[in-house]
Order: C-alpha cells, then structure tokens, then sequence
C-alpha cells in the first residue's frame, strides 16, 4: 500500500460521493468527464470513419445468425442497422441453411420500445416445453442484471395479459409445466442475499398472487443464491434445488414428492448434472481417489442409493484440461484443452453402462472448436462452431454417427495477408510457463495490443473479431492474448492458483509475458498497451501500479479496482470467493496489497488511461472506474474516463453505443503508443 497516501485503506474515502450512481453531483461529474474523453478522442481525423467501420461490422447482415433449437423451429436474437434494438426470431433446418433464410419475427423490440417508452434490452428466454408454445421473456432496462420477466405467447405473437409477470429484480425463474414455475426473486425485505440474488424459491401457480406463492427453498443471507429448476425430460421427471454458498461451492439436492431436500452427496466445490439416467460430477479438488479436474459418470439412482463406482470420462494432466461437456439425445459431447487447443469427442453409454470414447472432428492448428447448440431432448444433432484469430467462424450442422455440413460461413472483415498467428511461453516469477497468442504481422518493435483476463476459470481460446481486425490488426498492429493463472486453461490448478492472496500470480504472469513480448523484439514498452474488462479491468489496475515501466497505455473497462470496498457495492460481495473479504482482517491485508486504487500513488509515473464504464451496470459498481479516474487526475497523472448511460456490464446495449466505445478505446491506444512514446 502506498505510504504517502492518506487515504489509503480508510474509511473516509473522499472520492466516496461517486458511489451514488445517479446521484446529482455524480452525474454532473460524468458529464464533465466524458466532455473532456470526446473532445481529446472524438476530434482525431479518422475517428467518425474507424466508428462507421466498426458499426459496419456489428451490422453485417451477413454474419452467422447463431441459433438454437426448440422443436421444430431454430431460434435467434439479432440486431443490425435496421433492428438497432432487435429482433426474437425463428425458422426452420430447411431454411437455416439457406443464405438468407426466411424468418418469422416473433417479438421487435424496437416497436416493444417506442410503445412502451422503454429502452428494453433483450435478456433470452425460456420455452415451455414439449410444444413450445409459451415462453418467459426477460428484458431489461438498458442492458441491466436485473430484468421484468413476462409470459409471451407464440401463437399469438403478444404478451399474456394475464400471464406470468415479475416486476424488476435480479429474478430466476424457470418453468414446470404450463400453470406452475419456480421463481426467486425480490420478494420484500429479506429475500435477497447480500449479494443481490434471490435466497428464497418459491413455486407459484398461475391465477396466484406472486406474493402468496408457495415457498419450496431457502438459503442464508450471506449465501450467494439459491436456485430451484424442473428437468421434464419425459420419463426422468425430476425438480432440484441448490444452495450456492459461493462462485466455487454449491450443494444440489433433489426434491421428494413431499418437497423434501435429499442432497445429492457430491463435494461442494465440485460441478454436478443430472441429466435422464446420469450424474455426471468434475471434482474440483481429489475425491474417490480421482484426481482434481477429472469428469465421472455414475448411474444417478445407484449414487443416490450409496453406490460410488464411476466411470471416469476424462482425466486431466499437466498440459490438458476439461472445457466443459454438452449432452445430445444419446451421447455426451466433451470438449477438452490442450496448451490452450481444442479438442472435441464424443463418449456415448452403452446397455451395459459401459462408455465408448471418440473423436467428434479435427481441429485445425491455433484454432478453437465450440459447441454452439444440440438437441438434449429427441435427437443427437449439434452445431459446431470453427473459428481463429485470423479464421472467420464456419459453422457445420451434424448428428452423431453422420456427416457434417457446412451450414453458415462468417464474412472477413478485414485482409489478413502477411499476417500470422503463432503461441509462445513465457516464464512467470516462479517458473511457471504460460502460454500467449501473438496475431499480426511479422514486424519488429511496433506498436502491440495486450489482453487477458486471469479469473473466476474463464479461458480465453482463439477467435476472430472484426472489431479488432479492422481498428488494430489493419492497421499494422499486433495482437497478444495471455493464458493467464486465475483462468481455465489448465483446469482446477490454473485457478486456484491465483485465488485471494495467490492473485498476485496472475499479474506476474502478465507482466512476464510483456517482458517476454520485448525479449522477443516483438514491441518495446512505450509502444505496448493493455487492456481488459471487468476481473480483466483489475488487472489493467494491477498493471497501472505495479509494473507502470512495461507499458505505453492502458485501457480498462467496466473494472473492478477498489478491493477494500467491492464487496459492499451492488453484486460485489458475490465475487468474495474469489478476492477474499475485506472484513475479514487476514484478507484484508492481502486486499490492502492487490487494491489498484489504493496503490495509486503521486510520485510514480504512470501511462495514460482510459478507463470505461457504464451508468446502468449493476453488476461492477461504476464507481470502481469514477473512483480510480478522480484520484488519478487529483494526483496530476493522464487519465481519460468515458461513462456510457446504457448498456449495463457489456457497457453498450446497442451497434451503435458498441462502435463508439470501441472507436474511443482503439483511437486512444493508436494515439499513444503508434509514436512510442508518452
């Protein structure tokens, strides 16, 4: 913690006013800050035109309408120049693989919007199944966590005035049969943990007051949430509750005909899914004598009736680890990394309760495979998604046993030629080796764009952005993306390795990978930027502080940067898990080390930053970035701040909010570091 801060780690913060996000004064000092951000970066020729370049990108009507199935029909959500809000549509297989299918909108929500006078931004769905014919809408208001559910009829194509109807909260809900759901949601006092989820469940029948709804689950206060769903797959009828104490511990029970809880006794800190005639579990830490990161199968009724013996679909080692698994009708579909490529087959049950293992496709070097869609419920079709840093998405329609077809093909938006996509390994503080994407062209010292994220085991495998193609990569810059610990790359390990105190660990991993980007003649410092939101924003703020010397600029977005009071604002208490809690003296003192905005110091020379966030984001306190920028510019260094009204944690709700943000980060970036210098 900085020494000649007097604020430091006290309670008397002064920037503590930025905290009431619509408050008068608050919002007046938005104002003035994103005043000065376009006046700075609006003006620089060139701008209008890269905005309009990333709006075409975002609007391209012929980019993959990825959709999902829902009997007969395959459902999308789309948004384009012509539908700013969007459109919830469907279609059929026979005209999906059309190159511009027909489609039967089925909710506008531009209209929605205009005759409302809300700016309603769509949160997804849930079908009712086995007809399909009824759903529960969630919008929400410019992009925000919490959301109004409503019961829509897709017959009728309109709302049911009678229907289901949640008022504004952070809400779950979940059918169970045309007349009853299960829904937590804000009840009154009392029934949202401290976290900002719903702790109660109740199972409300249609005609009933959502008031008087019948209680089934509750957990404590200081838990993160409970939850409560149905499974109506037919012959396996089945309704579950779950307590989450946290991001990494939950117990799932299995509720008796008479509503009572029968825990399903699988560790807490592993991941559990019961799916027709199998509990499939991915222990977290060593159980049964199978090691961390593994995936197990068992026959559920057997589990339930104390039987343990498993057979073990995967098992990790040093260099491979589980992404995660999807069911079809008849087999289960495993997807796996290795060093942070993409591996994908198909294990499949037999009579006798024996697994038969194969690969499902091959994977192209440097490339990433994703499950986009299957059939759980009547058949073994899947959608496969094939895409790379410098490779456009194709997706191929399959069903297991059969071949695969091309069905969509994504549009380059920009021209890849003398360009390359190569991974190399740095060496963290500790000897640690981690692996890094570097994508452009083969230059010398130019300017580099870093990113990474290092948290809560989200990996970042290979993709293609327009976006980033046509603002940095066409232009003649690089592009590095960092496998960092706190991430999934390399399983359960990777993550908690960099858990609490151990976050420290993923910084010094990014900062040997900016080292290792100049051993290598990649780049040098001053021409060297970041960037990364949310968890990633805090370690753009670690950046900032610790290792100012490696970097030409930094941009975060939507950050998390006040470790002393995250867990007091909006879902920050959720995340304790994974910082540690800052009531809680041991932690704190690790907090005090690891906070960005209490290691801000005067005296140090820092690159300039950009810092974005948005107004109506409930889930990262936009104070975290209102906060860091106040300090910041009181303490003379160059900062910029740009606050977006909407848009919630994605920071923008529409193509056009999304172009500008984007417009503003890389205009920033190429104005500071194309020169190399400060």
């Amino acid at each position: 913690m900085a020494d000649d801060d007097p604020y430091a780690g006290r309670e008397d913060d002064p920037y503590e006013w930025l905290e009431d996000v619509t408050g008068e004064d608050a919002l007046a000092w938005v104002r003035e800050r994103n005043a000065e951000t376009a006046a700075r970066l609006t003006g620089v020729p060139g701008f209008p035109g890269l905005t309009a370049r990333l709006r075409e990108v975002m609007d391209d009507t012929s980019r993959i309408p990825y959709a999902g199935r829902r009997g007969p029909h395959l459902y999308n959500f789309w948004q384009d120049a012509d539908s700013v809000r969007g459109r919830w549509r469907r279609t059929t297989l026979e005209e999906y693989r059309e190159e511009r299918p027909a489609w039967e909108v089925l909710l506008d929500l531009d209209a929605l919007a205009e005759a409302e006078g809300e700016p309603w931004v769509w949160d997804g769905c849930l079908l009712l199944r086995p007809d399909f014919r009824r759903a529960l809408v969630k919008l929400s208001r410019d992009g925000a966590d919490a959301v109004v559910v409503r019961e829509f009829d897709l017959d009728t194509k309109a709302f049911v005035d009678d229907g289901f109807h949640v008022p504004e909260a952070k809400t779950q809900i979940g059918w169970i049969d045309r007349d009853h759901v299960f829904v937590g949601t804000d009840f009154g006092p009392g029934s949202m943990t401290t976290s900002g989820y719903p702790r109660t469940f109740r199972r409300w029948r249609r005609g009933v007051p959502l008031a008087d709804a019948e209680p089934v689950f509750e957990v404590s206060e200081r838990d993160l949430c409970a939850a409560a769903w149905h499974d109506p797959t037919e012959g396996f009828e089945r309704d579950f509750v779950a307590r989450y104490a946290d991001f990494w511990h939950h117990e799932m029970f299995l509720l008796t005909d008479h509503g009572v809880p029968v825990k399903i006794d699988v560790p807490d800190d592993a991941g559990k899914d019961v799916h027709r005639a199998w509990l499939l579990v991915t222990p977290e830490s060593p159980w049964l004598e199978y090691p961390a990161g593994s995936l197990l199968a068992f026959p559920f009724d057997s589990f339930m009736a104390g039987d343990r013996t498993a057979t073990v679909l995967f098992t990790p080692d040093a260099h491979t680890s589980l992404v995660g698994y999807t069911w079809t009708r008849n087999h289960l579909i495993v997807e796996t990394l290795t060093d942070v490529a993409t591996r994908v087959r198909v294990c499949t049950p037999g009579p006798d309760g024996d697994w038969s293992h194969e690969p499902l496709t091959d994977v192209p070097p440097l490339t990433a495979v994703t499950i986009t869609d299957t059939d759980p419920d009547t058949g073994d079709e899947y959608f496969l998604d094939v895409a790379g840093h410098l490779r456009p998405s194709t997706l191929y329609r399959g069903e297991i046993g059969r071949d695969r077809e091309e069905v969509k093909r994504a549009p380059a938006w920009f021209d890849t030629a003398g360009m390359t996509v190569r991974q190399h390994f740095a060496t963290s503080r500790d000897g640690t080796r981690v692996p890094y994407f570097v994508v452009g062209p083969d230059a010398p010292e130019g300017p580099t764009l870093l990113t990474g994220y290092g948290g809560f085991q989200t990996s970042l495998t290979p993709y293609y952005s327009g976006v980033t193609g046509r603002a940095w990569l066409a232009q003649g810059g690089t592009y590095v993306v960092a496998n960092i610990r706190g991430g999934g790359e390399y399983g359960p390990r990777w993550h908690r390795s960099a858990l609490k105190a151990g976050r420290e660990r993923s910084f010094q991993d990014f900062a040997a990978v900016a080292r290792d980007l100049v051993d290598r003649g990649i780049t040098v410092p001053s021409k060297l930027g970041v960037t990364g939101g949310s968890n990633g924003g805090l370690l753009m703020g670690a950046m900032l502080t610790r290792y100012p010397h490696l970097f030409g600029a930094v941009v975060a977005q939507v950050p998390i940067l006040d470790l002393l009071r995250f867990h007091r604002l909006l879902a920050g208490a959720s995340w304790i898990a994974e910082y540690g809690d800052p009531d809680d003296p041991e932690d704190r003192a690790h907090l005090a080390r690891l906070s960005p905005y209490h290691n801000l110091r005067a005296d140090h020379r820092y690159p300039p930053v950009l810092l974005l966030t948005s107004t109506r984001d409930d889930r990262v306190h936009p104070a975290h970035a209102r906060k860091t920028a106040a300090r910041l510019r009181d303490m003379g260094h160059r900062v910029l701040f740009h606050e977006s009204p909407g848009g919630g944690h994605s920071g923008a709700s529409d193509h056009e909010q999304a172009a500008f943000n984007e417009a503003l980060m890389y205009t920033f970036l190429w104005q500071e570091l194309a020169a190399g210098s400060r």
